[in-house]
């Protein structure tokens, strides 16, 4: 059979055979070896990329650094939740323990200084996942020292607690409420809406709902300072001076069960709790004062509190909703 191709000239009305050149047929083997050349390396990355060449050996590699992968993610996020806990022990260390022994909290700097001069994670470079492991790394390091820092400052708590057992008898320690007479824990310390205004605004204590007529207890022991309802806002109030720079407030009274200068001690009923003042329903609302500033009294209520009260009235606290004063 010939080989020859023709082509139809429509001037002629004949067919004529087409003349292929040597340089022709070296342009078309070109062309031809490229888009073979490229074919071929597109098809290779495919496969490459693809678990179809992968050995079962190879397979099972793959599925066990995925595995590290998923078990890394979850060792962070239980390392976000041991660096929540520390933080709350560390709040608690330098606003009360600290505090109650008169020593210098510690700075947040010293907390959580880094690791500086030779890389320390040098070893875990030029891998696939070296940003996930290295950060890891460095929070476990960083919460390590940061516990190694609160266990040397309870160490030092521990001494200074030698000869202050008057100081911890004062302290205002305990929740002047019971928990079975309360409702709920309205509002915490910190922004919230105000009630009457509807406008943001810094809350500075705790809001106890309960019953008109609830007992309301001395949180640790002192000497009444005031007993009257000449403070804007409070309504009918109650001021303790615990000594060492405390004082804790009561406000918002139905009716008083002490009078000014009287000795209290810790779990004495002082008043009853009351709608007086500035306030939109029965309620008491509840500051503590050190060196003549207003500090969360969350931090102190580890007198009567078992843990599990203690972290759901945390949980009620930070929710930013309206205060009832």
């Amino acid at each position: 059979m010939s080989k020859d191709k023709y082509y139809y000239d429509p001037e002629t009305l004949s067919y004529r055979p087409i003349k292929v050149t040597n340089k022709n047929r070296i342009y078309n083997i070109l062309l031809f070896t490229i888009l073979s050349f490229f074919f071929g390396v597109t098809s290779l990355l495919i496969l490459l990329n693809s678990d179809t060449l992968n050995t079962p050996s190879e397979l099972a590699q793959k599925r066990t650094l995925r595995n590290y992968e998923f078990q890394f993610d979850i060792l962070n996020k239980k390392l976000s939740q041991l660096e929540a806990v520390v933080a709350n022990v560390e709040e608690r260390d330098n606003n009360l323990y600290r505090l109650y022994f008169e020593a210098s909290p510690i700075p947040e700097e010293q907390r959580r200084a880094g690791f500086g001069g030779v890389n320390r994670y040098k070893n875990l470079e030029g891998y696939d996942n070296s940003a996930l492991i290295i950060n890891t790394a460095k929070r476990l390091d960083i919460l390590t020292k940061q516990t190694v820092v609160q266990s040397r400052s309870l160490d030092e708590i521990e001494r200074l607690a030698a000869n202050k057992e008057a100081l911890i008898a004062a302290i205002p320690t305990i929740q002047p409420i019971k928990n079975k007479d309360l409702t709920r824990v309205a509002s915490g310390y910190g922004y919230r809406i105000d009630p009457f205004t509807k406008k943001r605004r810094f809350h500075y204590g705790m809001d106890f709902t309960t019953k008109r007529g609830t007992p309301i207890y001395a949180s640790g022991n002192g000497i009444v300072k005031r007993a009257d309802n000449r403070s804007s806002g409070y309504g009918k109030h109650i001021r303790i001076d615990h000594g060492f720079g405390y004082v804790s407030l009561y406000a918002h009274l139905s009716k008083y069960n002490v009078r000014r200068g009287q000795k209290v001690r810790r779990g004495d009923i002082i008043g009853y709790v009351g709608n007086t003042g500035r306030s939109a329903g029965p309620h008491l609302h509840y500051e503590i004062i050190k060196d003549n500033q207003k500090i969360n009294p969350l931090n102190f209520y580890y007198g009567n509190l078992s843990p599990k009260e203690y972290e759901a009235l945390l949980t009620q606290s930070k929710q930013e909703n309206q205060s009832l004063d």
